[in-house]
Order: structure tokens, then sequence, then C-alpha cells
């Protein structure tokens, strides 16, 4: 899952050959799953067509402050616009649209917005070679970055004018580059790694039967995808589960048995700075597997002998160097004791409670309620759905 994604970014076209790009840079946008909101400069309108830039970001392109519909006029309400995005990017940036942004000549809808935005603002030049290196044009691009606004440098080429030099606009997939590594490099878990374990796991009596239990894995899968979301590197570890994932920054394992997982845990937990035991392990399996189907026959009744499976909270803690390390307890009574003796009992930074008690919560439910947990406190949050219980408690991670 892209770092883009639910972004909502507004692309501004000024009038120059190089607005092509801009449709590139569109689809890609739209690839890595932004909302994006198209403003075109009257100029824009010379060089590319709004109909591509509609049909390409599923909103109609805007251009002006007023537009008419059936004899009456709606207004592009650029305050509007400002506030929605959480992010402007200006491709191209023609000489004549960088002078109105420094000089707050707000006589079109795009630099109208820009001067009511908040967020960050990107732009890419696009010139002659001698418009570019004009004492105003550098005196422009100067003040545009002592302002805060990000610049993207132009490439060195053939131009236009049929000249060779600096004022190609950068190539739309290194813009997308440029956007995501300033997005990463702010968020909470950058060049973090993070275990998480989700689902149940299934210790087979037979190969058709197993001891086990109904998590459905949701709680761990969401833990997963917010982690990634906010910059971290995740390893997933996951017992028979229906939940799938699609992020670049998730690699996935599935296992079946305690076992596996331990064994698949073992393996990157020494390069991890988080590990969250989010999954349902099985306490016992079976003390032998048969390698065939047990037959009924006339038996009324089997014994199964069981023995405890491996403690994989309590196994890596006792190798832990400088990792945070976050359990779960699902409990039926008792809940807060129990809770606050596995805390302790196994050398847990925090632990994340719910209770079969509370309505919506515990396994196969879209919505928690949990307690986090750590020595010095117990906070209590309400019955939420599992992607937002999985920001709360990473948030909370974030601040131990």
């Amino acid at each position: 899952m892209s770092v883009l994604k639910g972004k909502n970014i507004l692309l501004g076209v000024s009038g120059g050959i190089a607005a092509y790009k801009s449709i590139v840079l569109l689809r890609l946008l739209k690839k890595n799953r932004a909302n994006v909101q198209v403003v075109f400069t009257k100029s824009a309108h010379d060089f590319v067509t709004s109909l591509t830039f509609s049909s390409l970001s599923g909103r109609p392109v805007l251009t002006n402050f007023f537009e008419e519909d059936n004899d009456s006029k709606n207004w592009n309400n650029h305050v509007e616009l400002a506030e929605w995005a959480d992010y402007l990017l200006i491709i191209p940036a023609t000489s004549s649209t960088i002078s109105k942004m420094v000089n707050g000549n707000a006589d079109n809808l795009l630099v109208a917005t820009y001067m009511s935005s908040s967020c960050q603002v990107f732009f890419a030049p696009s010139m002659d070679l001698e418009m570019f290196k004009s004492v105003s044009t550098k005196n422009n691009i100067t003040t545009l970055e002592k302002k805060g606004d990000i610049l993207i440098k132009p490439r060195k080429g053939l131009l236009a004018s049929g000249h060779d030099g600096v004022g190609r606009v950068e190539e739309p997939e290194k813009i997308i580059e440029i956007l995501k590594s300033y997005i990463k490099k702010r968020l909470i878990f950058n060049n973090k790694k993070i275990l998480v374990t989700a689902g149940p796991t299934f210790e087979m009596i037979d190969p058709v039967r197993f001891i086990g239990n109904i998590s459905s894995g949701k709680m761990g899968f969401e833990i997963a995808k917010q982690a990634a979301q906010l910059g971290a590197k995740v390893y997933l570890i996951s017992g028979p589960s229906k939940e799938i994932v699609n992020d670049e920054n998730i690699i996935e394992k599935r296992v079946i048995s305690a076992e596996e997982m331990f064994i698949e845990c073992s393996k990157i937990f020494p390069k991890v700075d988080i590990f969250i035991k989010s999954a349902a392990v099985s306490d016992y399996k079976p003390k032998k597997s048969f390698d065939k189907k047990i037959k009924k026959h006339n038996l009324k009744s089997i014994k199964i002998d069981l023995v405890k499976n491996v403690d994989i909270l309590k196994e890596l803690s006792l190798k832990r160097k400088n990792q945070k390390i976050i359990g779960f307890s699902l409990e039926t009574d008792n809940e807060l004791i129990n809770a606050k003796n596995k805390l302790k009992d196994k050398n847990l930074d925090a632990i994340v409670l719910n209770s079969l008690n509370d309505i919506g919560a515990g396994f196969n439910f879209d919505t928690n309620k949990i307690s986090f947990i750590t020595s010095k406190s117990v906070k209590n949050f309400s019955l939420k759905s599992k992607n937002h219980v999985a920001k709360d408690i990473l948030l909370e991670i974030f601040n131990l």
C-alpha cells in the first residue's frame, strides 16, 4: 500500500509544453490511490485538454472562479480547495506562474488557491534555458524556497526551443519518488522495522482435524497495514486467516502451527525494533499427530494427550536487546488482573487487553474495545473499528 493512498492532492497545471508530463504524473498518482483534483491556468488549455485530465482523475478540471451552468454561475471556492488538499503540486510551473506565486498576483484560480493553502507545496519549473537562468527567475525561486515551498529542480536536456540546457521539467516517476520520500520521512515509524503476528494457529491431530480457535486475524492485519502507512517496514507472520494484505512495505509469511510461527518469528526478531504479538496462538498441541485420518469405527470416545506449546512471547523476550515487545490478552474474567500478570510474567513493555464480555470486541468482529496497559498506566479506549484501534495501539507504542 502506497503512502500516497487516500492523500488529497491538488495538481496545478500551468501553460507550457511540459504540461503533457502532468498527464503521466496524474496516472501515477491515481495508481498510488491518491485523490487528485486538477486545476488549470487558462493557458494550460492551449497545450493539453481538460477531458484527458478529468477522465483520469474522475473529477472535472477547474480553471475559473465561476463556472457557467444552465444560465447560472457556480463558484469554485479556492479556500475550500486549499483546505481540502494535503499537498499542492504545481507541475509544470512556468516563469509567469512562479512570478505570480511570489507577488501574490491571484488573478487565476490556481494562484488564488496557492495563496490560500497551508499544506506543503511542490513546484517544478519548466522553461527555456535563458528564462531559467534569468535573475528574476532565480530570485523568485529562492523566495519560494525561503517560504517553505519545495523546488523540484529541472533537468538538463533538449528543450522545446531546440536549445540544450537546464529547463526540462523533472520526469513524473522521479516526482512521485520525491513526494513519497518527503511523506515517509515525516511518518512516526520511518526507518523502523516491526514484526506483527496475526490469526490463530492450528495444531494438527491428523491430516484433516486440528486444535485451534476462531481468531480471524483482522486485528493483526490492521496493525500491519497501519504500521506500514506510518512508515514502518513490516514483517507479518500469520496463521490460517482469510485476511489479505497488499502493501509494498509488508513482507508476509503464512504458517500453520505455533512451532512454525515461533521459528519464523525467531528468524526475524533480532533485526526488528518492535514486536507486536497479536496472534491467538494455541497454548497446547497434540502430543502425537497421526499421519492418516483417524477412523471412528465403533469408538464412542477418543483420548488425545496434549502438551504445552512454546511460549513465543516469553522465549523472545529472553532474547531481546533494545526491542519493544507488546502482547495481547483476551480475557473472560478477572481481565485486568490477568493482563497485568501476563505483562509482568513475560517481561513486556505493554499489553493490549480486550474482553469477550464487551459487546463488539474479540474474534471475528470488525470492531474492538481495548485497554493499553503498561507497568505504570492503564488507558481505556471506546469501541472502535479495528483500523482505528490499530492506529490507537501504534500511537501508544510510539509514545512508550
